[in-house]
């Protein structure tokens, strides 16, 4: 775009020259911003089509400055990591002149042309071009003399340029083809033809089976896989594209080249016939420059553009009763006839997926092959991130990389409460009997304990869970869990209870991965809701497998959505998202604080929150001292001490404090610490770096503060992240370990006097959390008075850490609100309604 410029009090009399819709927003804001535009220049009318910029005002005569130019074809193709735009002075050349603004943004592995026009030229350049011309009329546009060599503008590119050329890196080959997606399309000769590749991304996992496909100039055929069509480069890496477009402007998915030509025409019935009816309605109305739209009209050829796709797609959305097309299916049948019989097999549901498409990450470990998803799940498929950002996930043990996960982008939540969204008002999620609904629960519960051992080698590997303990109680909890919700689907009392939101969103965090993404997702899908689901950043393995199998046990796409990634991104986007009415977090104190103020401030949404603990234990002198002893170190190391309801202070009476202490560093000396997988090991290590060192800290703080490191606080000196089981005693009310939550394998012990039972509960009170606590005495009598008044969600008796999914589950004060487990939890995801009737 470009301006004849005459000062006025600040603001300028303009004369745009430029094309697109870019032209027509830039013509908008800068009459927004009080700018007159007295003239437009733009590109003649194609197809008897007015550019959307020729429709804003008559052309008058005008002077050209500034000029916008990027440069993002050359820049994919050189794997630059940074591209961007200037906005300068023009010349003689109008392509060297002064620069008078610039601005730059990211390029990540994937992006295309087009991903990196819609995320940052279109928005940026925008502003910048207003930008520029108030600096102008300011009178404070600066001129920035650029040298001349390589300051060409450069245009679209050609299509005899875009060529392959074969003996090149997978990486080089990948930034060749997306830095021609979509104009003008690297193309390559197959038997014959030219045929243009899209959407190129590297190959992260093993390369698929598939059929080989011969390619002029290639020294390796390319494979044709379930997936797309793996290419090779010199360097022996992979990539895979996924759609070809032939010469005469097919274009097919590159899983399809073998059959693409196999399919029959289909007959319509008279309810397709008034559906294709509709379409052509649609199709006038976009190419109004047709006369008349004919079975052989072409779409593109008569004149539409990518902005006319989207119009198309969200106009037979809106008027053929929510059918859901992709921009692709109309790149895929550009003219009207194979238009509509896409259209009606989707009607028909004949173009689905025979089977989930899955691009593992495979490893041989626990003496089996584990297959682990690592992509979003979103509307029943799994898929790159948007703009194709991904993360590693860390294996404990060890400290290496388990593989690539997609992170997760603002778009990708959006699309996945979309589908959630979608899946209940359209689909058949919202409509299907409850009865249906806990016979997939139940499917899904079967599949989880089918995969059992596969899970938990998951579990163990992304979150350092001993295997033992991941099998009974990470997966095994999760599937009771399932069977207990999908018995209470068609129990729910529909004449004043029914589903709370068509979409619900789930947090979890990263200490059972698997088991708090059942406590919390069952529930919600019981009560009928959809949801997408967010796991930890440092565990979204398990989850992924889950989208897997709950796939393959039927759920129809979109009801769940899991999108791995930050809470900072992913997280606050959900918080804040206005078609999300119910919210479940589990994790600190401090975060749940936040949610709670973003869904406060979006839309008021409802909110469940299991938050921090310090869950007090008293063990009184007429307890059992060996069944204690062996239950107080489970109520502290347990999953190695990264448990929400873990013993936070220990309150030992005096005349048995000292035995038991001695007993417990007897106890701890004889556990194994070492590898989770190992069926021996009691004690794996903690979940992650950051968390091993959060641990350390507190040990120092409390050794700093007087209390007596009895055992242990260090990191074990072996690779990963290890933490020797800690034992503290002597710890006063105003210390800091007698406050704040370690989250570890950290013992925390203070003594109290003989009979004062009062006295304790006091002490034990004194806690600004509630989640759960703990009593061991033998005197009934006693047991019952103080879990009367121990102010806490989940008082254990003579046992700990024993919860059961029929048990409900949930804290006070600042451990949160709100139920997990058990009917009470059905209500987090109901709500009721009073319907008065009069007739």
């Amino acid at each position: 775009c470009v301006w004849d410029i005459a000062y006025f009090k600040n603001k300028l009399k303009l004369a745009l020259i430029g094309q697109s819709l870019f032209g027509q927003e830039v013509y908008s804001h800068l009459c927004k911003e009080g700018h007159r535009v007295v003239g437009v220049f733009t590109v003649p009318d194609k197809d008897g089509k007015a550019d959307p910029l020729g429709e804003c005002t008559p052309p008058l005569p005008c002077t050209l400055i500034p000029i916008i130019r990027f440069s993002f074809h050359r820049t994919l193709i050189m794997g630059d990591k940074k591209a961007g735009l200037s906005v300068f002075w023009a010349d003689d050349g109008l392509d060297t002149g002064p620069i008078l603004l610039q601005r730059s943004c990211d390029v990540e592995p994937n992006d295309t042309v087009d991903a990196l026009y819609n995320r940052f030229l279109f928005p940026e350049g925008i502003k910048a071009m207003v930008e520029a011309v108030q600096l102008i009329a300011d009178g404070k546009a600066p001129r920035i003399p650029q040298p001349e060599e390589g300051a060409t503008y450069e245009g679209i590119q050609k299509k005899e340029n875009a060529e392959i050329s074969w003996d090149q890196s997978a990486e080089v080959l990948h930034n060749w083809i997306r830095g021609h997606d979509k104009v003008p399309g690297a193309w390559t000769e197959i038997n014959g033809q030219m045929v243009t590749f899209y959407g190129s991304s590297l190959l992260k996992s093993s390369v698929p089976p598939g059929e080989p496909l011969e390619i002029k100039g290639a020294k390796k055929p390319g494979l044709v896989t379930k997936n797309g069509l793996v290419l090779f480069g010199n360097d022996g890496k992979a990539l895979m594209v996924r759609n070809l477009q032939f010469e005469d402007g097919r274009m097919i998915p590159a899983s399809q080249y073998f059959s693409a030509g196999e399919t029959s025409v289909v007959e319509l019935t008279a309810e397709e016939v008034k559906v294709a009816g509709t379409i052509k309605v649609i199709w006038a109305g976009i190419l109004s420059n047709v006369p008349v739209i004919e079975d052989s009209t072409d779409f593109f050829k008569s004149g539409a553009s990518s902005m006319d796709v989207v119009r198309l797609v969200e106009e037979i959305r809106q008027r053929c009763g929510g059918l859901q097309l992709q921009n692709e299916d109309v790149y895929m049948a550009t003219k009207f006839e194979d238009f509509i019989q896409k259209v009606v097999r989707k009607l028909r549901g004949e173009d689905q997926e025979v089977e989930l498409v899955v691009d593992y990450v495979s490893k041989e470990v626990n003496e089996m092959t584990v297959k682990m998803p690592y992509q979003c799940f979103i509307n029943g498929q799994f898929t790159d991130a948007n703009d194709g950002k991904t993360y590693d996930t860390i294996n404990p043990t060890d400290g290496s990389t388990i593989c690539k996960v997609s992170y997760a982008s603002l778009v990708d939540v959006d699309k996945a409460v979309a589908a959630a969204k979608d899946a209940f008002e359209k689909g058949e999620w919202g409509r299907m009997n409850a009865r249906e609904r806990g016979r997939l629960m139940y499917r899904l519960a079967d599949l989880l304990e089918e995969n059992q051992e596969e899970l938990a080698t998951i579990e163990a590997l992304d979150s350092g869970a001993v295997y033992t303990l991941a099998l009974k109680t990470h997966i095994g909890m999760s599937v009771q869990t399932f069977r207990y919700f999908a018995g209470w689907c068609d129990k729910i009392q529909v004449r004043y209870k029914c589903y709370l939101s068509p979409v619900c969103a789930i947090i979890i965090p990263w200490n059972y991965p698997l088991m708090m993404l059942a406590w919390k997702s069952a529930a919600c899908l019981a009560a009928g809701n959809t949801l997408v689901l967010k796991p930890a950043q440092v565990t979204p393995l398990t989850a992924l497998k889950f989208a897997e199998l709950s796939s393959k046990a039927g759920f129809p796409k979109g009801v769940i959505n899991i999108i791995p990634g930050s809470g900072g991104v992913a997280g606050q986007r959900l918080s804040e998202h206005p078609h999300i009415r119910k919210l479940g977090f589990t994790g600190s104190t401090a975060i749940g604080k936040q949610i709670m103020k973003s869904c406060a401030v979006s839309n008021l949404k409802k909110v469940s929150l299991e938050l921090g603990g310090k869950s007090p234990l008293i063990i009184f002198n007429d307890c059992e001292l060996d069944k204690a002893v062996r239950m107080g170190m489970g109520a502290v190391f347990f999953n190695k001490g990264e448990n929400c309801i873990a013993a936070g202070r220990l309150f030992v009476e005096e005349s048995i404090h000292d035995e038991f202490v001695t007993k417990v560093v007897e106890e701890i000396k004889k556990m194994k610490i070492g590898d989770p997988l190992d069926r021996s090991t009691d004690h794996g290590p903690q979940n992650h770096q950051a968390h091993l060192e959060k641990l350390l800290q507190y040990c120092e703080a409390g050794v700093k503060e007087g209390a007596t490191l009895v055992y242990g606080g260090r990191q074990v000196c072996r690779p990963g992240f290890f933490m020797e089981p800690t034992v503290f005693t002597d710890v006063e009310d105003h210390m800091y370990l007698a406050k704040e939550e370690s989250f570890g394998p950290i013992m925390v012990i203070s003594k109290f006097q003989n009979g004062d039972i009062d006295g304790v509960l006091q002490r034990a009170n004194n806690t600004e959390y509630g989640l759960a606590s703990g009593v061991f005495t033998r005197d009934i009598n006693k047991a019952m008075y103080v879990s009367e008044k121990l102010e806490a969600g989940t008082v254990f008796v003579n046992t700990y850490n024993k919860t059961d999914v029929a048990a409900p589950f949930g804290g006070v004060k600042q451990s949160g609100f709100g139920k997990d487990l058990g009917e009470e939890a059905l209500n987090e995801y109901l709500k009721t309604k009073t319907v008065t009737l009069e007739y």
